[in-house]
């Protein structure tokens, strides 16, 4: 009896534990993408280097990205596709026949998280060169991968370092830049949803992560003006506080601290809608909803996203009313398993117009 005793015990602090996926460095300066060896000696000792990149980032980059390389160095430049489960087979077996040691991601979320997947698969380690602040995906551990059963994030691993060229980034189109804020804000009713499942599922809930993507939602509302007007130092803070979100991330072992029912909201649209905006946009769009549903300051949120010239209703979106109660509707069963405001709420079609209505958001 006192051995099974002892094997119940361990079992419950087993379930009570969750790795931690970190980044090792972040560097975030100025005119640093060419200079990446001299900042990061790591990549200087490396042989066979891979860096997977999209045509237009690399046409546009590669005079300055160039100059990184010294003579004995083997670089080999890799174009990436589409976000999908074949895309990252097909990578993963040219990076083989490189034989490459290093995996750099020159690019936007796509290309970051189809680096973060070839690296997880091959055993390698990447490092994330964003060249835009769309999302948070620039520092965490998930990859939004499409083509497989899920209709959401993988579980990957984190990048090796982040270096960060504030220039490259500001000089982006602008609609980048407010998707960004979208995703920074989103953390206000994801880290209200994760606290929720803990009150009502007994989930795991940790304070920390929780408090760092708050934090870096409040630093963006506060710089949303300087922002939507293309101010350096407010867009280095967006981008400080969607690298913080993938830390966030890691810290918790899953992206409960920056995804919660506007996410679902946002999935529900890419599976149920033929038309879609960015994911930051969508994830911003429904940040106001449920906050509205959370009964959280949704004006403020909005007011925010206005600031940061980001799109606030269905509009703006450029999708139809129909297809935002549709995906309200739909918004809780693409992750059953998370428990969210959505599952406190009946959602039908006359309790979907009325949310979105009252928002303005149609």
């Amino acid at each position: 009896m006192r051995e099974k005793h002892i094997n119940l015990k361990i079992s419950d602090e087993i379930k009570r534990v969750h790795k931690m996926s970190l980044p090792q460095k972040v560097i975030i300066g100025e005119g640093i993408l060419g200079k990446l060896s001299n900042v990061y000696d790591e990549i200087s000792v490396k042989k066979n280097i891979v860096v997977i990149t999209g045509p237009h980032v690399y046409k546009r980059l590669k005079g300055v990205f160039n100059e990184n390389w010294e003579r004995n160095q083997r670089v080999d430049i890799i174009f990436a596709g589409q976000s999908t489960l074949s895309e990252v087979e097909r990578l993963g077996s040219i990076v083989r026949k490189t034989r490459g040691e290093i995996i750099i991601a020159l690019g936007g979320g796509r290309v970051i998280d189809l680096s973060k997947m070839v690296a997880f698969k091959n055993n390698l380690e990447f490092i994330s060169v964003p060249t835009t602040a769309s999302h948070d995906g620039i520092a965490s551990s998930l990859a939004s991968i499409k083509g497989g059963k899920r209709v959401y994030s993988y579980m990957a691993k984190p990048p090796k370092a982040i270096i960060v060229d504030v220039d490259i980034i500001c000089k982006a189109p602008k609609r980048l830049i407010s998707s960004g804020v979208g995703d920074a804000l989103a953390k206000i009713t994801a880290v209200r949803d994760w606290k929720l499942s803990h009150e009502k599922t007994g989930e795991y809930f940790g304070e920390y992560a929780a408090h760092l993507a708050l934090m870096g939602a409040k630093l963006v509302m506060k710089k949303a003006k300087g922002i939507g007007s293309g101010d350096k130092e407010s867009i280095r803070t967006l981008i400080e506080a969607l690298i913080s979100d993938g830390v966030a991330a890691g810290i918790a072992g899953s992206s409960r601290p920056c995804s919660g029912s506007e996410h679902l909201f946002s999935h529900a649209l890419d599976i149920y809608s033929t038309e879609h905006a960015m994911h930051g946009e969508q994830c911003g769009v429904g940040t106001i909803m449920m906050a509205y549903l959370h009964g959280l300051n949704y004006d403020r949120i909005k007011k925010a996203l206005k600031d940061a010239k980001a799109p606030v209703n269905a509009y703006e979106l450029g999708i139809s009313p129909k297809n935002v109660i549709k995906a309200l509707k739909m918004a809780k069963t693409v992750r059953p398993e998370r428990y969210t405001i959505l599952n406190e709420v009946k959602l039908d079609e006359r309790r979907a117009y009325e949310i979105a209505s009252q928002t303005h958001v149609i």
